[in-house]
């Protein structure tokens, strides 16, 4: 008798009895959220600052079908009916509260309770361990508090407004700063919110996470070091940026500066971000190996 194939027959039975179990829940989060999402969509997320938040939910929606095998197999039997229903309560108290009143925090940031009190209640903590990242790496979509951006984002473009003058000023750019506004030969530039503001450190420190989880290193050293230098990378790409943007209007013009070439510049910004932590990677890896598993 081929053991594989039994083996094989067993696991697509038990993905298809996951699925019709699952399927009046995800039908449920479907009639909860599409409307949140629709607002979402034609709200905050079609702007500049905010256009992170479809790619993080795709992002983290992946990341859950990634791991979900190793949630189910984790799943011992044993659930957590108690904290998965206070949370569960916790969390559609919150999206009603959230939906009725506008208070977008509340409405998208319900979804993570919701999740985790789902996951308890059906598969229990240890199952619950191995989705931790797709449901923290969610809170990345989840829109700042405008208070909290408006009182961070005025010394960050300040601090990114000061080192690309400082910079483009060494290499004899004929440029002077003005707070957040650089005026480079006959041009001036608004450093803006979405080249230099909180929502793209967000966002940055968003992607350095995704590949810290994506390359999965043993030693927990290179992670807290790579971990440590997101922040300071981020900054740096923020000032890349705002330098690209300058350059290019001061040798195309206005128009190129505003309009497909300020696109490039977005690139560029998350290009840089990814070759600067793919490099620091590189570096610690050869100061701090990984842990190699002995052989049985």
């Amino acid at each position: 008798m081929n053991t594989s194939k039994i083996y094989l027959g067993k696991s697509a039975r038990t993905a298809r009895t996951e699925l019709l179990v699952w399927l009046p829940i995800i039908v449920g989060l479907g009639a909860l959220y599409i409307p949140s999402l629709y607002d979402l969509f034609n709200g905050v997320w079609s702007e500049d600052e905010q256009a992170h938040g479809p790619i993080v939910l795709a992002i983290s929606c992946w990341l859950i079908y990634r791991k979900w095998p190793a949630m189910l197999k984790a799943s011992n039997g044993e659930t957590a009916p108690l904290a998965g229903w206070t949370l569960l309560a916790i969390g559609l108290f919150s999206y009603v509260i959230g939906r009725s009143q506008a208070v977008i925090q509340l409405e998208i940031g319900a979804v993570l309770p919701v999740l985790i009190g789902l996951i308890l209640i059906m598969h229990g903590a240890a199952a619950l361990k191995k989705m931790w990242f797709p449901l923290f790496f969610m809170l990345f979509m989840i829109p700042l508090p405008g208070v909290l951006v408006q009182t961070l984002t005025i010394p960050l473009k300040t601090a990114v407004s000061i080192v690309a003058e400082h910079i483009l000023y060494a290499f004899d750019y004929p440029i002077a700063r003005t707070g957040v506004i650089l005026r480079v030969g006959q041009y001036q530039m608004l450093v803006a919110d979405a080249c230099a503001g909180l929502h793209t450190l967000f966002t940055l420190e968003a992607l350095g996470l995704l590949y810290m989880n994506l390359m999965g290193h043993e030693s927990l050293k290179r992670n807290l070091a790579l971990a440590s230098v997101i922040v300071p990378i981020s900054f740096i790409s923020n000032v890349i940026r705002v330098m690209v943007l300058v350059l290019i209007t001061y040798h195309f013009g206005d128009a190129a500066g505003q309009g497909f070439l300020h696109g490039f510049a977005g690139m560029t910004l998350f290009l840089s971000a990814l070759l600067l932590i793919i490099a620091v990677d590189a570096l610690l890896g050869k100061l701090i190996k990984d842990k190699v598993p002995h052989a049985a």
